[in-house]
């Protein structure tokens, strides 16, 4: 389902974030050192090929709420921006860290003239963030900051599953301005 607001498309779908060939960029969750590894990291490291960790190393390591730009070399996309979530329990205070993940990609899209770009569930795997409590930082970030986006026109969350998407539609139906 397509959503609409301040001229920005905002759709949230169950698919794999590494096949987005319609999005200019793709988030990846990351981890500090910006390696492959498990989960959404070590799926894009393995869809962008060596290129990309080769890229990422000198920009580690990033703290928890930090974002930074690369190419996406063997993915069908321009960029990649990776974002360090909390690891829901231990880094504090986890819902600004991960509204700053949110922000801080969205900054880097417009930076880098972004039309499109597609979010996984961040933190919501092995850094263990409750999902509905997740997509309520994710949807409340994002509807905040759709007033002032000049670039970006469509956003999607990519999400591994129905359950997944049911959260974040329902999160972005109970907190969307009216019409």
């Amino acid at each position: 389902m397509t959503n609409r607001f301040h001229g920005v498309s905002l759709e949230c779908i169950r698919g794999d974030i590494t096949d987005q060939p319609d999005m200019d960029a793709i988030v990846n969750a990351a981890n500090a050192q910006l390696r492959t590894g498990g989960g959404v990291a070590g799926a894009i490291h393995r869809a962008a090929g060596p290129g990309l960790e080769k890229e990422c190393q000198p920009l580690a390591p990033i703290k928890p709420g930090e974002a930074v730009i690369t190419r996406a070399h063997e993915l069908p996309n321009r960029h990649v921006i990776h974002c360090l979530g909390p690891v829901y329990g231990t880094d504090k205070p986890e819902n600004e860290l991960l509204a700053s993940c949110y922000r801080q990609a969205l900054q880097l899209a417009e930076q880098n003239d972004v039309a499109s770009i597609a979010f996984p569930a961040l933190s919501t795997g092995a850094f263990g963030y409750p999902k509905e409590d997740a997509a309520k930082v994710a949807m409340a970030t994002v509807l905040d900051a759709l007033p002032t986006l000049k670039c970006v026109k469509r956003i999607r969350f990519a999400l591994f599953s129905d359950e997944d998407v049911d959260i974040h539609q329902r999160v972005l139906n109970q907190l969307a301005p009216t019409n």
